[in-house]
């Protein structure tokens, strides 16, 4: 048995195969979970690549459209995964993050509140928003699990969306003080930098992948979302039932590190 048997996990951000949200969908379904996930903005997409998930074409998930900024589509969400055979959530991956290009890439002083105010909304507040939205479903608890990028550090060209991160941190935390007295954890995986569509949509950023291997004591490779992936399924079981408000570095320790390696 694996450590999820049983549990039913909604997972947002998958697009491509290349998706962090599609790894944690894998391994959750290893692990023994039943998997529904969310899609934007190419349900269809979505749809085709949920097709290669460990439970086959045969046994495809159920894919729900929803845009985290639209608030019809998060009111009626709990209704159409109940429609779908979810009657109930143990768990929630947020794995949405977005912000338009005029907030990337050295830009950060010239960005104006729209931009911004996109970011923050997709990339930070939607974790609030689709908690409650799920909240209906989880009624014994459960775990929610949010994807981060270390917001301690001002780094280069991620600029807006290292203040949105900034502000998903905090999320996490007020979340998981207004939802434990209900029995649901609320916490984030701070990955290193992973060779996803989004990340390759930074202008730059190929300077954080190629220093990060470097600086990393344990190494990093970016086309590996596996220890991310199970860092989230471990947050989603119940091997963590006292945990809570928490960010998990799955880095391989550079934002532990002052400086590149001594040898």
């Amino acid at each position: 048995m694996g450590i999820l048997e049983g549990k039913r996990i909604l997972v947002t951000g998958v697009l491509t195969d290349a998706s962090i949200g599609f790894h944690i969908a894998r391994v959750a379904q290893q692990e023994g979970a039943e998997v529904a996930l969310t899609a934007y903005p190419r349900p269809t997409l979505t749809a085709r690549t949920a097709r290669r998930l460990p439970s086959g074409p045969d046994a495809v998930p159920p894919v729900l459209e929803l845009d985290v900024m639209d608030a019809a589509q998060l009111d009626s969400l709990a209704g159409r995964l109940t429609d779908a055979g979810f009657d109930r959530l143990d768990g929630v991956v947020h794995a949405v993050a977005f912000a338009p290009q005029t907030a990337l890439g050295g830009n950060f002083l010239e960005t104006p509140w729209e931009d911004v105010a996109t970011a923050v909304h997709t990339s930070a507040y939607s974790l609030k928003s689709l908690t409650m939205a799920c909240l209906p479903l989880m009624k014994g608890g459960g775990s929610v699990v949010g994807l981060d990028f270390d917001a301690t550090k001002a780094w280069p060209v991620y600029d807006w969306m290292g203040v949105a991160k900034a502000g998903l941190e905090a999320c996490s935390r007020y979340l998981a003080k207004y939802l434990g007295p209900q029995g649901v954890r609320v916490n984030l995986v701070a990955a290193g930098p992973l060779a996803t569509m989004a990340a390759k949509s930074i202008p730059g950023f190929e300077g954080m992948t190629d220093m990060w291997p470097k600086v990393a004591p344990l190494g990093w490779d970016i086309k590996d979302s596996e220890p991310t992936a199970r860092a989230c399924a471990a947050l989603l079981s119940d091997w963590f039932p006292a945990t809570t408000g928490e960010i998990v570095h799955v880095d391989g320790g550079l934002h532990a590190m002052g400086g590149p390696p001594s040898s």
